[in-house]
């Protein structure tokens, strides 16, 4: 059994970590720290756990016999963690801290980027994951199979929406029931975090992409889901682009390409991208759904973890999606 522990246990992430993994068949929780809980039950803050850990309380401290560590304490705080963590332990940092090549190394550890569909060979051979942020998941598995067949020729425009869990479980004015509830707005548009390490994906794989990216995010009335729409220069048919797009996702278990226009409900609870590809005239249009819980941060976790310790990709993530 994998032995697992976890730190910053009390938001939406660590949250969604803990189901996963407790029905997940080859890994065992050794502790879950969160320092503004300890002593505490964790059933009590993770409601849904209640009757699967009813017995289990926050801890103050990191085990030391464990051979991972999920890191949920949040931006800015995995490095002052890494410091009190074995460099024998292996890392999933699920903050935004090491997702960048010119951040990506502390001390002796060098974080790769663990976008599966990306470069899943690398993260196998690799110790340390920097988890990918939830809008750059979807926006990224719109754009890849055009990045990798060199097809990236003008402008890429997204508009792309999120539940109020993509703010976190800390109580803020933009993800207050008052603010939210029957609203939608905008936000950083134009300039938001994640388009930093899509850019980085882009030009891995495809070095010659001068174009710009113009990303409109939106937050939006519902508590869990993205759904992301881009559209871009195409000179090829819908049945080619498809084509480009089946033959690049068919070794990848999470990805699927829809026949019919798609919706958020369609990946809840699921560790799916679902596409949906769309031409007008010159335009390529990609539709993209996740939930930015799973897929967008824990799921996509666990799938780095199978993969670093030589597991089927889909182990403990077969989950069906919660449609009505």
């Amino acid at each position: 059994m994998i032995e697992i522990g976890i730190i910053g246990g009390a938001g939406y992430t660590a949250g969604e970590l803990i189901r996963l993994i407790i029905h997940h068949p080859k890994t065992y929780i050794k502790n879950i720290v969160s320092q503004s809980h300890t002593g505490k039950l964790i059933h009590l803050i993770h409601q849904d756990l209640l009757g699967e850990m009813e017995n289990v309380k926050f801890s103050s401290d990191l085990s030391k016999k464990i051979d991972i560590v999920f890191l949920c304490s949040g931006h800015g705080q995995s490095r002052k963690e890494l410091n009190h963590i074995s460099e024998n332990i292996k890392v999933i940092d699920l903050s935004q801290d090491f997702r960048m090549k010119i951040q990506s190394v502390f001390k002796s550890r060098n974080f790769v980027y663990g976008l599966p569909e990306l470069q899943k060979e690398t993260i196998k051979k690799s110790n340390n994951i920097a988890n990918p942020g939830c809008f750059a998941t979807a926006i990224l598995l719109s754009i890849l199979p055009l990045a990798k067949n060199k097809l990236l020729e003008k402008d890429i425009h997204i508009s792309a929406i999120t539940g109020s869990t993509g703010s976190g479980r800390r109580l803020s004015e933009t993800n207050h029931f008052s603010l939210r509830n029957n609203n939608i707005s905008a936000y950083q548009i134009f300039k938001h975090q994640h388009l930093k390490e899509i850019e980085q994906a882009i030009h891995q794989v495809q070095n010659n992409f001068y174009s710009k990216i113009y990303f409109v995010p939106y937050r939006g009335n519902f508590s869990r889901g993205i759904i992301t729409t881009l559209y871009t220069h195409s000179i090829f048919s819908l049945e080619k682009n498809r084509e480009i797009y089946e033959e690049y996702y068919k070794n990848h278990p999470f990805v699927n390409i829809s026949d019919v226009n798609i919706d958020i409900k369609q990946v809840i609870n699921t560790n799916k991208c679902i596409l949906y590809l769309i031409k007008e005239k010159d335009q390529l249009i990609v539709i993209s759904v996740i939930d930015n819980l799973i897929k967008g941060a824990s799921g996509q976790a666990i799938q780095n973890m199978n993969l670093m310790f030589d597991l089927d990709e889909t182990c403990g993530l077969k989950l069906k999606s919660i449609r009505f």
